[in-house]
């Protein structure tokens, strides 16, 4: 690109030193004619500036601390304490003492049993017998038949169809514009400052006496004066639009649909059915059925029963019981009793204090500076041999 443009300014040299009276724009040469274009061209410049750089720094400096150090002292404390001293004694307790006697004595437990003797014996049974006969005849029976018929029916079926309907919705659009505001900006108020006052005349509250205080010297309070900044606001503008929103809306339609129904039509008939007749015919029989007889006979069983039988004898019995007395003695004694004492020792330690430090280091940056190149292209003219401007294109890319 940069030999085209090379090229092309050297060509536009030569070609307008012999023909200067030419129109800019266009300019003819042995029968050929030129366009004069521009183009951009940047060229590259180095600066230096500088930029801010922070350091932290830390200070080593002294400090002295009082640390609390804890001793542990022993102290003697001296107590009574009751001892108690036991004495045994023996002394003799008398008590009386129930000792069980055991005797066997017998009890007389005889009893009845029953037994049961069975007695087989026959007897005669007269019973009637109902014996079944079967007779055959014939009987009308009518019945009802269920003969299907096909009719085409037509019923109305109801379905929803979804249609859109346009409806408009109102929306609000902020059509606003920036204004420009002014802010003011209240003055700061300093310490006192020593000022010369002019004479003032007051009026006391109290009694509404006008005095007159003096010129001199006095501590005021300095406010300097409040600062006005114009900035540029949003004006809002709300403006009402009216927006078209398609929405389906459901509908509901009735059509006829053609049905096939089958219905049932009822027929009699009849049919000869043959029916079979029990008839049961009564008959007298005569049996033998044996019986039995239980008859009871009682029957006596002795039996004696040992049965042990105790009795309590008293005895009168002597013992040796030890008696303990207790008696409380007093005795002295002394003990170590552990004091922990705080102490507050000194301590000298170092301590590394921050502190930042602005130093600025040169930045070296480059930047792009445009620069405007004309330079002519030939066109195509009447009386000129046509150059397309595609071949024109190509022969400055080769170029």
């Amino acid at each position: 690109m940069f030999n085209r443009v090379t090229n092309c300014v050297l060509a536009l040299v030569i070609g307008l030193g012999p023909m200067s009276g030419l129109r800019p724009a266009q300019a003819q040469c042995c029968g050929q004619a030129y366009r004069v274009e521009c183009q951009t061209v940047y060229e590259e410049k180095q600066v230096t500036c500088y930029k801010t750089v922070s350091e932290t720094v830390c200070e080593e400096r002294q400090v002295v601390r009082k640390i609390p150090t804890y001793e542990t002292q022993y102290r003697q404390r001296t107590y009574k304490v009751m001892k108690p001293v036991q004495e045994t004694s023996m002394r003799e307790v008398r008590y009386t003492v129930q000792r069980p006697v055991y005797e066997t004595q017998y009890r007389d437990a005889s009893y009845n049993q029953v037994r049961n003797v069975v007695e087989t014996s026959y007897r005669d049974e007269a019973y009637t017998v109902q014996r079944p006969v079967w007779e055959t005849s014939e009987r009308t029976e009518r019945y009802v038949v269920q003969r299907p018929v096909c009719e085409t029916v037509y019923r109305p079926q109801v379905r929803t169809v979804m249609r859109p309907v346009t409806t408009y919705k109102t929306e609000y659009v902020d059509q606003g514009c920036y204004v420009n505001q002014v802010s003011v900006t209240p003055g700061t108020t300093s310490g006192p400052r020593l000022r010369w006052m002019s004479p003032q005349q007051t009026v006391d509250p109290a009694t509404g006496v006008v005095q007159t205080v003096r010129p001199g010297l006095a501590w005021v309070n300095q406010t300097t004066p409040p600062q006005q900044t114009v900035q540029t606001v949003w004006k809002p503008n709300a403006v009402a639009v009216q927006k078209p929103v398609v929405c389906m809306v459901p509908q509901q339609v009735t059509e006829q649909v053609p049905m096939q129904v089958q219905r049932m039509v009822s027929e009699v008939q009849c049919r000869k059915v043959p029916v079979r007749v029990c008839k049961m015919v009564t008959e007298q029989h005569v049996r033998k059925v044996p019986v039995q007889t239980c008859r009871q006979v009682v029957e006596r069983i002795e039996r004696q029963v040992p049965v042990r039988v105790c009795k309590m004898v008293c005895e009168e019995r002597v013992c040796q019981v030890p008696h303990t007395t207790c008696k409380m003695v007093c005795e002295e004694r002394v003990e170590n009793i552990p004091v922990r004492v705080c102490k507050m020792v000194e301590r000298v330690e170092t301590v590394r204090t921050p502190r930042v430090i602005t130093k600025k280091v040169p930045v070296t940056y480059t930047y792009k500076v445009p620069r405007t190149v004309t330079y002519r292209v030939p066109i195509e003219e009447p009386c000129c041999a046509a150059v397309e401007p595609a071949t024109a294109d190509r022969l400055a890319m080769a170029d």
